[in-house]
């Protein structure tokens, strides 16, 4: 498995991602989920490359949806295009967004993975040494299931034992869990958000 390398993003790239995700959304919630992706012509260099992400969205009452990619396998800006349409519309956990919705979402927030780490762990407890909470985001994968916490969710657990819990009870596992051939994966991610109503307005006044 591979992901971007470690970047960084300027000012007007970031914005061009956020515009990207907006535009999705709000194209789909128009009745065209697959039309107009970006063009790869027009991007930054840095945006054309294949690159991996996720995006999500928050309201008031928490998290709304959030779906991404592992594999660098599209062009990034295509990449968070396609996640923020099925952040909005095909989580499972979710009813597809509404328009009325939408402007209920108080943060749009896109990940970039970079750089992923192979970490070898005999057991749990050396995995729990490895990990560097708040900067790491995990993979754990077993005989065809695989389930990862971005980094950003140490926001919410702080502690590395619930953390890798948590992740093992997502993937369907129980909590005793592990296997000498478990695959073990971390990595990093640069994060782009943006807020309402700074965005709403943002997008009224280029319209």
């Amino acid at each position: 498995m591979a992901a971007t390398p470690c970047l960084r993003f300027d000012a007007g790239e970031r914005v061009v991602l956020l515009e990207t995700a907006l535009s999705a959304i709000e194209s789909g919630l128009a009745g065209a989920v697959d039309s107009r992706p970006p063009d790869i012509a027009a991007l930054p260099t840095t945006l054309a490359l294949k690159g991996s992400s996720f995006v999500s969205l928050q309201t008031e009452a928490g998290l709304r949806g959030c779906c991404g990619t592992l594999e660098p396998l599209r062009p990034l800006a295509v990449d968070v295009w396609r996640n923020a349409q099925a952040s909005a519309f095909a989580d499972p956990r979710f009813e597809p967004l509404a328009a009325a919705e939408w402007l209920e979402v108080t943060v749009l927030e896109i990940s970039v993975l970079t750089g992923f780490e192979r970490i070898e762990a005999r057991t749990e407890a050396e995995l729990l040494q490895t990990l560097v909470p708040g900067i790491d985001g995990l993979v754990l994968a077993w005989r065809g299931r695989r389930s990862t916490f971005l980094p950003k969710v140490w926001e919410h657990i702080g502690d590395a034992h619930e953390f890798v819990q948590r992740l093992k009870e997502k993937a369907g596992w129980p909590a005793d869990f592990w296997a000498s051939d478990l695959e073990i994966l971390r990595y990093r991610a640069v994060g782009i958000s943006t807020e309402w109503p700074a965005a709403r307005a943002h997008r009224l006044r280029a319209g």
